[in-house]
């Protein structure tokens, strides 16, 4: 039974494997040659444009382009040659499927850099911000639909996993609420990377304040976002999470906003001096962009009463450092021209002195 594996009785036909060999390295060859030159055509008509996106795709897909060429001219040689054929047939049954993927990776991600180098010519920051994230979430949510899609024709090749198919749809009612089960918080997560994309509560770039954390939005992912706070700190939220509960967003529309800075006084402070001194600072300070200064008595109390001193900035990081200075220098004035509105913690000692006398 085993003399059938024994070396000493295969025959083999030398001069059948070299033609097949020769005919595998001239496949290679002429697949070769007809890639460079339709290559070389196309690179020519990219450079004649006046963008440089053509060149990025086309370079983006050099690669599987070649290697595409090059099966092809190996399947075309294999339909001549019945032994080159018993050996590529089994490998293309998983290099075919590879390579189409490939390519549909590529192509995504060349198209994916080549939208974002056009969007940095944009000078509408809000505008950007909206298609980049639409293209950061669409892209990452076609490449995981390629490798999907790539992996399971590549499984299909294998006769067991195609065994195990057959037989799973036999039973495709256990088999769907299997999967369902199982790819749950996957396909929520999926989902909700979608909606983020076309209803876009968020973009990247966005000042948001979630948790009670402020930060900006770095990093928008089908399962979760990372926002980057003022001290470096990265928060990892849920993408769920935005869709879920209520969060603000500082920079929906646009980077200019108005801010408060609150004053806390003695009721005997002298408002109208504090008025004109905060008017005269704000007006011309540089980061002021001249949309909304005003201040307001939002609240009074027995012993103290509350300034509202609202301003507004080009920009969310100049409006910061426009409250911040304004808050310094109108604690400054106020200890150098009305010392009183600043409120201390007083005792009233004068009637227990009196008292104390009199006894």
């Amino acid at each position: 039974m085993l003399d059938q594996f024994n070396p000493a009785n295969l025959t083999i036909d030398w001069f059948a494997w070299g033609v097949a060999g020769l005919a595998l390295l001239l496949a290679i060859g002429i697949a070769y040659l007809i890639y460079r030159l339709v290559y070389g055509a196309v690179s020519k008509l990219t450079k004649m444009s006046e963008t440089t996106a053509d060149e990025m795709i086309v370079e983006r897909v050099r690669l599987p382009i070649k290697w595409s060429f090059i099966a092809i001219g190996i399947t075309i040689a294999a339909q001549m040659n019945a032994e080159l054929q018993s050996i590529w047939e089994p490998l293309a049954k998983f290099l075919r499927p590879a390579l189409l993927g490939w390519i549909a990776y590529t192509l995504v991600k060349g198209f994916t850099a080549a939208l974002e180098l056009r969007l940095e010519a944009s000078s509408d920051p809000v505008a950007m911000r909206s298609r980049k994230t639409r293209i950061a979430i669409l892209s990452r949510t076609a490449t995981f639909t390629i490798i999907f899609i790539t992996v399971g024709l590549m499984l299909l090749g294998i006769p067991a996993v195609r065994d195990i198919g057959t037989t799973l749809l036999a039973s495709a009612g256990l088999a769907a609420l299997a999967v369902g089960a199982a790819a749950q918080p996957a396909l929520k997560s999926l989902i909700a990377g979608l909606q983020v994309a076309l209803t876009e509560p968020m973009r990247l770039g966005d000042m948001v304040k979630v948790d009670g954390e402020v930060g900006r939005v770095e990093e928008i992912h089908m399962s979760f976002v990372k926002v980057r706070t003022w001290d470096e700190r990265a928060l990892i939220v849920p993408t769920t999470r935005f869709l879920d509960n209520s969060f603000e967003n500082w920079s929906r529309k646009s980077e200019m906003l108005t801010g408060p800075v609150f004053l806390h006084l003695d009721p005997a402070a002298e408002v109208p001096p504090i008025r004109e001194e905060f008017e005269r600072f704000v007006g011309s300070h540089e980061l002021f962009d001249g949309r909304t200064c005003a201040m307001l008595m939002t609240e009074a109390y027995p012993e103290s009463m509350e300034l509202r001193l609202s301003m507004s900035a080009a920009t969310i990081g100049d409006l910061w450092n426009l409250r911040c200075e304004t808050r310094e220098h109108m604690i400054s004035w106020l200890r150098s021209n009305q010392p009183d509105a600043l409120i201390r913690h007083r005792l009233e000692v004068q009637s227990a002195n009196e008292r104390v006398q009199g006894g």
